[in-house]
């Protein structure tokens, strides 16, 4: 199930800071991991992931159209993707909080200043693209649930790179699951149902 893979990915998350002699943030969990900006972790492969991510799903919703089960689910992966990335934007607006970049205090909330720490957008957004599909396609097809190491990969990675702590990726993780199962609950997707009379033929239909 989508939920269990997020809890083990927070477990996973859990176990790395048991090692931290002192820890905080909301969670009592939050501090910083030795900094690694290179192989697997590189940061050109986190951006690399976000543009494909919003690339993959925003092409696959033009392409299939809304009238197809394929094509009904990017767009619910849309809606989810965008929302995702707003309320994530709007938390760190709020909370303002400094990245593990720039304080080795978990605490500092509040900040202003450009600090947008709490959550993490990135995290946010593949998780919201990726749970319609999981819900979706995955007790047919059990390969899907393998969308969900997206999701793992980018929340350790964020860590890694120092940008951001643990509690940001859990949240992250969070607002995108929770938004991609409203999406899923839909019969019609928000985005598709803005457009004139509510359809979107595909472009596949025009070759």
């Amino acid at each position: 199930m989508r939920i269990s893979a997020v809890m083990m990915a927070c477990v996973s998350l859990i176990v790395l800071s048991s090692s931290a002699q002192a820890a905080g943030g909301p969670f009592g969990i939050d501090h910083r991991i030795a900094y690694d900006n290179s192989g697997l972790w590189k940061r050109q492969y986190q951006i690399n992931l976000e543009y494909a991510t919003a690339l993959t799903v925003i092409g696959g919703a033009l392409w299939e159209g809304g009238d197809s089960r394929l094509g009904h689910t990017f767009w619910q992966s849309l809606d989810a993707m965008v929302f995702s990335v707003g309320a994530a934007q709007v938390m760190k607006w709020t909370f303002s909080r400094k990245r593990p970049s720039a304080t080795a205090n978990p605490n500092e909330f509040f900040k202003g200043g450009g600090n947008q720490s709490f959550p993490s957008g990135e995290v946010s957004e593949i998780a919201g693209a990726v749970t319609p599909f999981v819900l979706e396609y995955g007790r047919e097809y059990p390969a899907v649930y393998g969308l969900e190491g997206l999701v793992l990969y980018d929340m350790v990675a964020r860590m890694k790179v120092h940008a951001h702590w643990q509690s940001d990726v859990i949240v992250g993780a969070g607002i995108g699951t929770a938004l991609g199962l409203y999406a899923h609950q839909r019969d019609n997707p928000l985005i598709l149902g803005w457009l004139p009379h509510g359809a979107y033929v595909g472009l596949k239909k025009t070759f």
